[in-house]
């Protein structure tokens, strides 16, 4: 089984989302949208792969926003015509923050600015509990989903949808893939003056991250097998 694992910059991992789907018998094949010279300007040239070579695709989060174009230029019409041939051929997406928003967008939804940021470990409100636990999860975002017609809502918070189902597919707002090592970098690159900026203590996002791993962990490892068992192949 072969998973497409789209990374939108050099910084994130699959971390352990993709180790629980290697687990599951799933070789992934990475591709990086923005290579790390470009991550200031990241409207380069991306050709997407085909997405009927792949059993299953993987969308990750990104600094960006899905609908400025002006700032991450062409490749987003790509990832959209991706997810949307994925979608028509039956093969699931998980979609994971930025790729979660993406995927609404493909599917006939939106992206709009959230009206406050979400940073930090955040408890959801979730309908479906055997699919979505209720966390606590990581967050990093400054916009929200507008769910296309016929999604559903499994889970979500104040600020707006934290999760969904469309068909086989799956998008979450939060980071299950989450590692210290990620948010060290993400508070390298310009994150810790965002946490400063919002109210967040970016030292102590880093030790709650480093104290959570051990549970966060296994918290991602059941959302991939109910992605996999209740959402990607509940119709096989």
């Amino acid at each position: 089984m072969r998973a497409l694992v789209v990374l939108h910059e050099h910084v994130t991992e699959p971390g352990p989302v993709g180790d629980r789907l290697a687990e599951r018998g799933y070789e992934l094949t990475g591709v990086t949208v923005v290579p790390e010279a470009h991550h200031r300007a990241p409207g380069v040239d991306f050709t997407f792969p085909d997405a009927a070579d792949s059993d299953l695709i993987v969308s990750f989060g990104a600094p960006w926003s899905v609908y400025d174009e002006a700032a991450v230029g062409s490749w987003i019409s790509g990832e959209l015509g991706l997810l949307r041939e994925a979608h028509r051929l039956g093969i699931p997406v998980l979609g994971i923050c930025f790729g979660a928003q993406a995927l609404a967008a493909a599917l006939g939804g939106s992206v709009e600015a959230a009206p406050r940021p979400e940073i930090g470990w955040t408890a959801i409100m979730t309908n479906t509990p055997s699919v979505i636990p209720q966390g606590p999860w990581f967050q990093w975002h400054f916009d929200r989903c507008v769910l296309p017609p016929g999604a559903e809502e499994l889970a979500r918070t104040d600020v707006g949808p934290q999760a969904f189902r469309y068909g086989r597919s799956l998008g979450v707002q939060f980071h299950p893939e989450i590692t210290p090592r990620m948010v060290r970098d993400w508070l390298d690159l310009g994150g810790d003056e965002q946490c400063v900026r919002h109210g967040v203590d970016p030292r102590g996002l880093l030790a709650r991250t480093e104290a959570m791993e051990p549970a966060a962990h296994a918290r991602a490892r059941r959302l991939v097998d109910s992605f996999l068992d209740e959402v990607a192949h509940a119709t096989d």
